[in-house]
């Protein structure tokens, strides 16, 4: 006689870039062993690797995550893991005036894509010809851009088409090599202005106050990113 199959509940989490409502299931036993393994390499494309096929997975193969922005896929998964094995983390945070370790709980469904008060914009003019339009940084571009030791990678990543008086290009389509070639010919501030389109994109950020155990001091903390919530 065959053991009975467990059925798993279903949630709703939202894609913060479009507000889609997707249903999830939690990561189980077998895909929280795959990711444990993973952080024990410390290896962040083998880490990406494992939180997007865990998301392909959980949302019953609904969501690509290629396709996904980085901040994306960051709260999908903080979110999996709320659901999956419980909505509290523990941090060890040094108080910034003793310098001494103290264990602070933080909820993970208090934690929330922060959106920039101005949007970027996206349409940059380059001449009176030549222009691009930029995105956000997605999941499939995490590879290609390493330790960001070299900025073109990133800055090819940020360009989704480029737009001239005799058509658009886009930048998937493209020879690298002409990326490359083209990103070269950028003036300096025109690097400057896509450089502060990256910087200006939505993060997954929260900020918490703790006081001290040793001292009584007032802390005040920041953490973003998955690296930061699973150190």
């Amino acid at each position: 006689m065959p053991l009975p199959i467990l059925e798993t509940a279903k949630h709703t989490i939202e894609i913060p870039s479009t507000k889609e409502q997707v249903e999830f299931r939690p990561f189980l036993v077998k895909e929280e062993k795959i990711l444990l393994q993973a952080q024990t390499t410390e290896d962040v494309n083998e880490i990406t690797k494992v939180v997007k096929d865990i998301i392909s997975v959980c949302s019953f193969e609904k969501v690509k995550p290629n396709d996904l922005t980085i901040y994306d896929m960051e709260y999908i998964f903080l979110q999996l893991r709320a659901i999956s094995i419980g909505e509290n983390i523990e941090f060890s945070i040094k108080c910034q005036e003793c310098d001494k370790k103290n264990i602070v709980t933080i909820d993970l469904t208090e934690v929330k894509v922060q959106f920039p008060k101005k949007k970027a914009e996206s349409k940059l003019q380059l001449t009176d010809d030549v222009g691009i339009i930029l995105r956000p940084i997605r999941v499939k571009d995490i590879k290609n851009i390493g330790d960001g030791s070299d900025i073109t990678p990133g800055i090819i990543a940020s360009i989704e088409s480029i737009f001239d008086e005799d058509g658009v290009y886009n930048t998937d389509d493209t020879n690298k090599k002409e990326l490359i070639t083209f990103i070269e010919s950028l003036s300096h501030s025109h690097l400057q202005s896509i450089q502060e389109y990256i910087q200006n994109q939505p993060k997954l950020s929260h900020t918490f106050n703790f006081t001290c155990q040793f001292c009584g001091h007032e802390n005040e903390h920041t953490i973003e990113g998955l690296g930061d919530f699973f150190t």
